[in-house]
């Protein structure tokens, strides 16, 4: 399955002063999968070290001294291939495991630049919370489950996707195009993007088969808990993995979640779980100017899961109505639907940085305005409004253009088909990529 990382990493093979470079983010969003076929299809030699496996050796190694030709050839015989700068793609997974090998990235950099060098971990940020990253040293490259776009062109859909590339906002889709589009994206509604999960679907075209490795995945999440949170703590992130699907679409409240829990006791738990790339905060701003992170409310935020099959795996909801009657699920789940643009802005962000979400929200004292999203394309500030259904009020972003009159243009999504109208753009759900301009060949 091809995904839109594996032209970034290859990017960064070639790049004149590349860096080591750290792959973040959830664990088994493919992370592992992407550095091996890297590995295997462009370099004379691949090398891989798992931290977790060689647990014992790899701290030998590392925290003895950190110098970088001692630490090459240590790792050559534990691997019993000769790593080869400039020719030897090396990979440390589970990085975590061992901090101080984070830090000898720093002179692998300085002192083998030719090296081509990656790590990973499902935890790195607590490692990175203990070490830190060496500023100007490493790059990171954040990944996330499979976008819509991977889906369909997993599925081998790629007239669909060409469809959608080349297509003309001032038209619409052609009718059957379009709903064979819907039918094909309710798929992925069910499903998420969780790259086991897609490639069983693509392999078996089995939805019972899917639905028991996302909830193989929920306990591998759970598992982990006791890695990198206190024992007090455990019943706290438990209860908030748990509530955080509960509450999609709306301002996160810690009350609601079971338990005679206070938020002084929740607040650090819910970080530990975006620190594991679980939850992503998007927060409150006025989208007064930019960047947006400038005058954002971070008391007040809504969260997104990880992904939208698992979200809704934990929520114990029936996944086939997206399979069998996706329509009639685009209209009842209109959380999910915001859920799933939300995941799509952060899977196609620049992936070399670090992508915040934020949505706007006035209150008055007559009524309240929401949009679901406001973010910067190009020097813009665009809102975009969320949904669900094929038709719906747009009130809230009439009364944001109204205190925002500068605003190039609006975007709404919906399962509507393509059209503007006096600066609101419409574009179909399965057309996110498309209206952030984001480039989709693979």
């Amino acid at each position: 399955m091809l995904r839109f990382v594996d032209l970034e990493l290859i990017k960064w093979r070639d790049r004149e002063n590349r860096k080591p470079l750290l792959l973040r983010g959830a664990r088994q969003v493919g992370k592992t999968f992407a550095v091996r076929k890297l590995g295997q299809d462009v370099f004379d030699a691949y090398v891989e070290i798992n931290c977790e496996e060689l647990e014992s050796a790899c701290k030998t190694i590392f925290e003895n001294d950190l110098n970088p030709e001692r630490i090459l050839r240590e790792l050559s015989l534990l691997a019993n291939i000769k790593i080869i700068p400039g020719r030897t793609l090396l990979f440390i997974d589970e990085i975590q495991i061992v901090p101080r090998a984070i830090l000898a990235l720093r002179y692998f950099y300085e002192k083998i630049p030719e090296l081509h060098v990656i790590a990973a971990g499902s935890l790195i940020e607590f490692a990175l919370e203990k070490v830190g990253v060496p500023v100007g040293r490493i790059d990171s490259l954040y990944m996330y489950p499979m976008t819509w776009i991977e889906f369909l062109l997993a599925n081998d859909k790629k007239l669909l996707h060409e469809a959608i590339n080349n297509h003309d906002i001032n038209n619409p889709m052609p009718e059957v195009a379009h709903k064979q589009l819907l039918k094909i994206l309710g798929e992925y509604f069910a499903l998420g993007g969780m790259p086991e999960v897609v490639a069983t679907w693509v392999k078996q075209a089995d939805a019972l088969q899917c639905f028991k490795i996302q909830q193989a995945l929920i306990n591998d999440y759970k598992q982990d808990f006791e890695k990198y949170t206190n024992k007090y703590q455990i019943k706290y992130v438990t209860s908030l993995f748990d509530q955080i699907p509960r509450q999609l679409g709306q301002k996160f409240k810690f009350h609601q979640t079971p338990g005679e829990f206070r938020k002084r006791e929740l607040a650090p738990s819910f970080e530990l779980l975006v620190k594991a790339g679980i939850v992503h905060p998007t927060y409150q701003t006025s989208a007064q100017g930019l960047p947006l992170g400038a005058d954002a409310n971070l008391d007040n935020f809504k969260a997104i899961f990880v992904d939208i099959g698992l979200a809704q795996a934990i929520l114990g909801l029936d996944l086939k109505e997206w399979i069998i009657s996706p329509n009639e699920a685009f209209i009842n789940q209109g959380n999910i639907v915001e859920a799933f643009v939300g995941q799509e802005i952060l899977a196609y962000a620049y992936m070399f940085q670090k992508k915040e979400l934020y949505y706007w929200h006035r209150e008055a004292r007559t009524s309240s305005a929401e949009l679901d999203y406001v973010m910067q394309i190009n020097n813009d500030i665009i809102p975009i409004e969320v949904k669900s259904g094929k038709t719906g009020k747009i009130k809230s972003l009439r009364e944001y253009l109204k205190t925002h009159p500068n605003t190039a243009y609006a975007i709404k999504f919906s399962s509507q088909n393509y059209s503007e109208f006096e600066g609101l753009r419409s574009y179909p759900l399965y057309a996110i990529a498309k209206a952030l301009n984001i480039p989709q060949e693979l």
